[in-house]
């Protein structure tokens, strides 16, 4: 039913003129619904699941000055989102999401089912263009001919250039010569030009009240063939549309709302692909039929109109909004569902090549070798980028910092059979190693407290029973890399499946509280060692004294702020992707410009082993009887447990999809390079390593690629992680040169590597989703945030899961810091039983929001048999959205 609508009328009562098919124009058109070479392919787009057409930019220009100087001038401005001329203020609005009143829509309509619609339209110049809209059969030669000359007046368009303000085109009218045709200047320094993908194409609305009308005149026209119509659009690209709607002055701001009305439609993804495909009129407005059909009202007086509704931080996937017809043209081999979509139908878990069994010994080895030899020198190559060396300096720091603080720990644990000199030796060597042999050559080696607890109790063991502690330890280490091998051999890493959200976030927080509470316990045992200073006292420390009326020595200087166009855009990156070793330098800086006593970074400067009288290769059995040898097999068991979780739990959450990452897994290769690294290690003496799961994070997090062109009001899309082995080798190659690097080093607070460990703890706790519930333990329901599985699961339900994952949480802590700490392996195990009994207590429904689908799970379950249950109002306008929602990294470093 067409709704009538208040100054409707005259639009519908007028005669309008007929509407020309292309045919008319041009003798030999081409099919409407096959696109130019230059105009958009159906290739697939792997954002939003849709064909990938150009992008388009809209522009609104308005014919002001009625009756006095007509001129047109630019109102707008669309990508994504609107952007209007502030005129006062002299610029752009932010970009917002356009909100626009139903009769504008309406009368949009009416006015182009009677008006002139030009479909593959032959025109090469704005000259052509202008001729074949105005060949109407209402106009007389005279209003014809006056209609041309306005329609070629060039526009008015809002620039704005560094250290001026801003300054509007020329008023006079244009002719039709090519110097007029040309595109200005000034197009081409528009700095919305930077943010616009190579192929992008414009489209032009011009919308206002003409007095020497009788009656309206629309006209919609799609160019065969993209065309630079001169100076028509600010940023010069080739046009697809131009739409003209004008007529005899009204009451409000209808032309202004319509030109609004249409500018909106043709930044629609689905209507731009809809009239991309248009061959005749009914097309075109059955695209806006469908564009109404999908419009949201908001009721009137429950809101501002003027108010300004910000971009949304990620935009709805269009999945649910495809046409019939694009459906059609893509038939079975559409393309497949994004991460997001997987994550929810099939689970995160789903059979991956890294995670198949072949059935033969070291059948999962074998083909991880071969899928990653391919991407062997692209590991290199890869690495050529500014951001590779941030990603180096950052790591590196953290990585001696880790290896400082536990050598000093490994040191007090193990009497000084082990310290600072070994930690630094074994961590170049293992973790070169590891990256030029590695699977996953993103992961960062380094010891961890669940392993360096072990180490503790192996030595506490040996003093017990008077054995000879690296002997004992050698015999541990070979048992390990025996059962890491046999664990590789039998292909066990494909129960990482097994590994859920659960297990991931309690490990994950247990690390990450095990970096707060070392950080802030170092640096509130500084408080004991260097004492702040109170009023008075002399011992040291910063003194600020105000000289007298002669003035202050030091001084603030207010300078002007630069204008923010004086920003180039390449150094705001590099100063992002600098931002923590930044604030690294800084913090150096300020304690040598104070003078502060502060302790500094203490690197060995001997290269010898810690342990006076022994040399770098252990003794098989030193004074220990032979059988010690067999005896160390039972520890030795429950130590691979531990290597096995720590490494793979890592691993897991760093090959999640979610990160996008192109050259694939190995988990059977890593857990075999630990392996042969374990027995290395434990030949010389050396610190055992595992993956860091915190330090490897941040190094991937370093490493984010972001997208450069981006809409106005579109935040940078993440586009996967810069997949290479570089940077971890150099890392590690420093953190080995760091020994001989002892007299730069030493200036180095250890208050500032204190805080890289607080920092990078923070940020992974506060980035999973179990912090996020346990904040709501705390919170009243009428301050939660609006979280997805809030939508779909009761509270209470969320505070159990919760309080049980506190609970596991809870007694790892204290396992791991009682005498108890043996079994602290098997407790990390538990907790994938832990998940698995929790299928009693939740129903798959609720375990697929707040955690993940165990593999049984996953196959008993029909792949859409849980959809029913989503959907709680039996609609999905809300829950199609929620399906198909983009997924980003859930656990998370930010370095900026």
């Amino acid at each position: 039913m067409e709704m009538k609508l208040p100054g409707q009328e005259g639009f519908e009562a007028s005669s309008a003129p007929r509407n020309i098919p292309s045919g008319e124009l041009d003798s030999n058109p081409g099919p409407g619904t096959s696109p130019s070479p230059d105009g958009p392919s159906d290739t697939e787009s792997k954002e939003l699941g849709v064909p990938k057409d150009p992008l388009l930019f809209i522009q609104l220009n308005e014919l002001l000055g009625w009756p006095q100087a007509l001129e047109w001038r630019e109102t707008g401005r669309w990508v994504l989102f609107e952007e209007k001329l502030e005129v006062a203020a002299g610029r752009w609005s932010a970009p917002h999401v356009p909100t626009l009143a139903l009769p504008s829509l309406q009368k949009l309509r009416s006015l182009l089912a009677e008006g002139l619609v030009l479909l593959d339209c032959p025109a090469q110049s704005l000259l052509e263009l202008v001729e074949q809209v105005t060949r109407v059969e209402s106009l007389s030669p005279e209003l014809r001919g006056q209609l041309q000359a306005l329609l070629l007046q060039r526009p008015q368009h809002y620039n704005q250039t560094t250290g001026t303000r801003h300054c509007w085109g020329s008023t006079h009218p244009r002719k039709a010569s090519d110097n007029e045709e040309a595109p200005l200047r000034e197009q081409y320094q528009n700095p919305l030009r930077q943010k616009l993908p190579p192929g992008a194409e414009a489209g032009t609305v011009l919308a206002g009240e003409l007095g020497f009308l009788a009656q309206p005149l629309g006209a919609f026209v799609r160019l065969r063939d993209p065309v630079v119509l001169g100076s028509l659009t600010e940023v010069s690209l080739p046009s697809r549309f131009f739409c003209l709607l004008l007529g005899p002055p009204m009451l409000g701001k209808g032309y202004h709302e319509m030109g609004r009305a249409a500018a909106v439609l043709l930044s629609d993804p689905q209507f731009q692909w809809s009239v991309r495909r248009a061959s005749n009129l009914h097309d075109l407005l059955a695209a806006l039929d469908a564009f109404l059909e999908e419009v949201t009202v908001l009721p009137p007086g429950r809101w501002d109109p003027t108010a300004r509704i910000p971009p949304p931080k990620c935009l709805p996937s269009q999945h649910k909004r495809l046409p019939s017809q694009q459906r059609e043209i893509r038939g079975p081999s559409g393309p497949r569902l994004t991460s997001a979509e997987d994550r929810h139908h099939h689970g995160p878990h789903a059979p991956s090549p890294e995670l198949q069994r072949t059935g033969r010994l070291f059948g999962g080895l074998i083909q991880d070798v071969r899928r990653k030899a391919p991407w062997y020198p692209s590991d290199f190559l890869d690495a050529l980028h500014l951001q590779c060396f941030s990603a180096v300096l950052y790591i590196y720091l953290a990585t001696v910092t880790n290896a400082i603080t536990f050598g000093g720990l490994l040191g007090d644990a193990t009497d000084g059979a082990q310290g600072v000199l070994e930690s630094f030796l074994g961590t170049a060597v293992a973790g070169a190693a590891f990256c030029l042999m590695a699977g996953q050559p993103l992961t960062i080696l380094s010891s961890t407290g669940p392993v360096l607890v072990f180490e503790r109790l192996l030595f506490s063991f040996s003093r017990d029973y008077s054995l000879d502690y690296l002997p004992f330890r050698l015999w541990v280490g070979i048992w390990v890399a025996t059962f890491c091998l046999v664990l590789v051999a039998t292909e066990a890493s494909v129960l990482v499946r097994y590994f859920t959200r659960f297990t991931e976030e309690g490990f994950c927080a247990l690390i990450s509280l095990i970096f707060i509470y070392d950080a802030v316990g170092k640096m509130l045992n500084l408080t004991h060692t260097y004492p702040i200073q109170k009023p008075g006292s002399s011992a040291y420390g910063c003194l600020c004294q105000y000289p007298g009326p002669g003035g202050n020595d030091s001084q603030w200087i207010r300078t002007r702020p630069k204008d923010r166009d004086d920003i180039v855009s390449m150094v705001r990156k590099g100063l992002s992707d600098f931002s923590s070793v930044l604030a690294i330098l800084l913090g150096c800086g300020l304690d040598a410009f104070l003078g502060l006593a502060t302790p500094k970074l203490m690197v060995p400067r001997e290269f010898k082993p810690t342990l006076p009288g022994r040399g770098w290769l252990v003794s098989p059995f030193g004074t220990n009887p032979w059988w010690w040898s067999v005896a160390a097999a039972l520890p030795a068991l429950l130590l691979s447990i531990l290597i096995f979780m720590d490494q793979q739990i890592t691993a897991v959450i760093l090959n999640r999809v979610e990160y996008r990452l192109q050259k694939g897994a190995g988990f059977h290769l890593d857990l075999f390079c630990v392996a042969v690294l374990m027995l290395l290690t434990s030949v010389l003496g050396l610190p055992w390593y595992v993956s860091a799961t915190v330090i490897s994070l941040a190094h991937m997090d370093s490493l984010r690629r972001e997208s450069r062109a981006c809409a106005p009001g579109e935040l940078p899309n993440f586009l996967g992680i810069r997949e290479q082995r570089l940077t971890g080798l150099v890392v590690f190659i420093l953190t080995g040169a760091s020994i001989f690097l002892a007299p730069v080093l030493k200036f180095i607070p250890m208050p500032v590597l204190y805080g890289i460990f607080l920092y990078m703890g923070v940020a992974a706790l506060s980035s999973i989703q179990f912090t996020k519930r346990v904040k709501l333990l705390l919170m009243p329901a009428k301050h939660q945030p609006d979280l997805l599985l809030l939508r779909h699961v009761p509270l209470t339900r969320v505070h159990l899961f919760t309080a049980i994952q506190l609970v596991c949480l809870g007694l790892l802590w204290i396992i791991k810091s009682t005498p108890a700490a043996i079994i602290f392996p098997l407790m990390l195990l538990g907790l994938v039983g832990v998940r698995k009994a929790l299928e009693r207590v939740f129903s798959p429904q609720e375990l697929l929001w707040l955690d993940e689908l165990m593999p049984e799970e996953e196959r008993s379950i029909p792949e859409k048999g849980l959809e029913p249950e989503h959907s709680f109002s039996g609609s999905d306008s809300e829950d199609s959205e929620l399906m198909y929602q983009p997924k980003a990294p859930e656990i998370n470093i930010s370095v900026n």
